[in-house]
């Protein structure tokens, strides 16, 4: 474990990399390296399932937000709330409060756990095409998704007459 405690700061969405960045190199070229350890943006991985394909994508958990982990003094404060890109920290008050340690540990472990959660790029009630098995390129309706199983239930017409047919998440995609 790192020596200081971790703060939260805001950032602008969608920019939380170029705020680690420049916090990155203010550190070094303020020389406040012994009292800035670690920066960190929080993210959690998901599987993704998109054209048939699936893979292990990092989301972030908190958009917006990144991680700091340092000795707050004033000049380590002011090092940090005037790096462009930081909007300022999370506080209750005028000076930041550090996350409770248990927290942090949550945040930090939960970005090193495998993921847990499938995303698929369909829904309920919208229109699928089969992109393998015995029914090919047939076109159908989800009907429901399983994804503790990794099934998907699609009504197919079959001989004139929708029939439910179950199917992997990766046979099937949005149209």
């Amino acid at each position: 474990m790192l020596n200081g405690e971790w703060y939260l700061l805001y950032v602008s969405s969608g920019h939380e990399e170029q705020a680690k960045r420049n916090l990155k190199q203010r550190i070094k070229y303020m020389d406040v390296d012994d009292k800035i350890f670690d920066i960190v943006i929080p993210t959690a991985k998901e599987i993704e399932i998109k054209v048939g394909k699936r893979r292990t994508v990092d989301k972030k958990a908190f958009p917006g937000y990144i991680m700091i982990n340092m000795e707050l003094d004033e000049h380590s404060w002011d090092v940090v709330r005037n790096t462009p890109g930081v909007s300022g920290f999370v506080s209750t008050g005028v000076k930041p409060v550090p996350l409770v340690r248990e927290e942090a540990n949550a945040i930090l472990q939960r970005m090193q756990e495998a993921p847990s959660e499938v995303k698929v790029t369909f829904r309920e009630g919208q229109s699928v095409r089969v992109t393998n098995g015995p029914f090919i390129d047939f076109i159908g309706k989800v009907d429901q998704i399983n994804l503790d199983k990794g099934k998907v239930k699609v009504l197919l017409s079959l001989f004139g007459r929708e029939t439910p047919v179950e199917l992997d998440l990766l046979g099937v995609e949005s149209i």
